[in-house]
């Protein structure tokens, strides 16, 4: 399958990355952020620079990610100075995305409210209403200009979005009739802070023409704790669905990029030592 990593999780330096993910034979490069800066905010003679650096170094980008959306709430409302910003910063990404050749443009979702639908009573009690349709007019107009752009926007599930499971991405793209514009990044990592758990349940609501990008990592997670701890790969609670997700993927012919999403640290704070403990395994299983 196609391997790659999120670049800034190694190094912000990308030269650096490129020199790592060589070593260990990864092909497909996301950006998030390159020196100081996020996607979308560099000049175009920083952009002409990543772009010639990857396209000489053999390194096609996956998925160009920016946090749209992330920080949004119901207060927020289609036009309004924050939804704007973040309309305007979709717009810079896809323009970067027609340079550097991305096909994919990540999009998050706005804080979580966490019960958004119920029964038995919760419908009256429980319930968060309305905060799901509210969020619809926020995603609308990307799928608008995604497909103006030629772009195929990709939304995270987040630990503290509105879509944090496959269930949700779904829903939010049949809600929106958008797909084939908008598919689902799946990080199972992040969905099983909600608990979903990534094989089979995850991967049966992302297939059949859902899935666009995926992001790896493990992690335990304690809800009722609020805390959450990135492990080394293959000691948190996605250890024994690794295996399976990667041989159904295998098997249904899933043709877009697996990117390992470089969060570890072995205790010292340095991320690429973490990456360099995990790479191995990951390699392994999804190669």
């Amino acid at each position: 399958m196609k391997l790659g990593v999120i670049c800034d999780g190694i190094s912000r330096d990308l030269k650096h990355t490129v020199d790592v993910m060589d070593e260990f034979d990864l092909e497909y490069a996301e950006l998030q952020f390159v020196g100081d800066t996020e996607v979308g905010d560099h000049s175009a003679q920083e952009i002409k620079e990543i772009d010639t650096l990857l396209r000489d170094r053999g390194k096609p980008v996956s998925c160009l990610s920016r946090h749209i959306f992330a920080g949004m709430t119901g207060a927020n409302v289609p036009g309004d100075e924050l939804h704007t910003k973040h309309m305007d910063s979709l717009k810079r990404v896809i323009d970067m995305a027609h340079v550097v050749g991305s096909p994919l443009v990540r999009i998050m979702t706005p804080k979580k409210e966490q019960i958004l639908w119920g029964r038995g009573g919760a419908e009256k009690w429980n319930v968060a209403h309305g905060a799901w349709d509210k969020m619809l007019p926020l995603i609308a107009p990307a799928i608008d200009v995604a497909k103006d752009g030629g772009v195929t926007l990709v939304v995270e599930t987040g630990n503290g979005t509105m879509v944090n499971s496959n269930y949700t991405g779904r829903k939010l793209i049949d809600d929106l009739d958008a797909k084939g514009t908008l598919k689902i990044l799946w990080d199972p990592a992040n969905n099983f802070w909600c608990h979903e758990q990534a094989y089979p349940a995850g991967y049966e609501e992302a297939k059949d023409g859902y899935l666009g990008h995926i992001h790896i990592k493990d992690v335990q997670v304690d809800t009722p704790r609020a805390t959450l701890e990135v492990k080394r790969m293959g000691e948190g609670q996605l250890a024994d669905q690794f295996q399976p997700m990667a041989d159904a993927l295998r098997a249904d012919g899933y043709d877009g990029v697996i990117s390992f999403e470089s969060v570890f640290h072995p205790g010292n704070g340095n991320f690429e030592d973490g990456f360099r403990k995990c790479i191995g395994l990951f390699k392994e299983l999804y190669a």
